[in-house]
């Protein structure tokens, strides 16, 4: 038993060191959070956080999927008239150091068009989300037409700040 008690005590020591290097890991990479996906007959729109950690502005400029003939990046503007009108946005979507930005309903979104097939709720769709840089981040995103915007998962759990999340 006393092996066992000295294993128990160098694997808590080594956690217990790791732990300050993962942190610091993640504040070097963009995370996203509570991707889902609602889907029409032959169209939807993918809804996520994103948090920027590599301590650079940076910019999505564009998204693909292989499950629709195009993906664009969407916002809800409102006209003269009080209309909400969806449109694509022009020269991408800014994303500050250090800070969230919400892709959610009503707001900025990706907008699949032409799904190339049928899906249902909990089928995954592969994004790549495109920045300015070239950098692309690759990510399966599920259906989930159920969800509504309240169900987000709670991350205040991570040690992120997330006071700078934008709409």
């Amino acid at each position: 038993m006393p092996a066992f008690r000295s294993l128990l005590a160098a694997a808590a020591a080594v956690l217990t060191l790791a732990a300050p290097a993962l942190a610091q890991d993640h504040l070097e990479h963009i995370h996203v959070h509570d991707a889902y996906a609602r889907l029409g007959p032959a169209s939807g729109a993918v809804f996520f956080l994103i948090h920027n950690n590599t301590g650079n502005n940076i910019r999505i400029v564009g998204a693909r999927s292989e499950l629709a003939k195009k993906a664009e990046l969407h916002t809800h503007t409102e006209d003269a008239d009080g209309v909400m009108k969806m449109g694509k946005i022009e020269g991408g979507v800014p994303l500050v150091a250090g800070e969230m930005h919400a892709f959610e309903r009503g707001g900025d979104h990706v907008m699949l068009m032409g799904l190339t097939t049928d899906l249902k709720d909990g089928d995954m769709i592969p994004l790549t989300l495109i920045f300015e840089d070239g950098a692309e981040i690759q990510l399966d995103v599920p259906v989930d037409n159920a969800r509504t915007p309240d169900q987000a998962t709670d991350h205040s759990g991570h040690g992120m700040d997330h006071s700078g999340m934008s709409d």
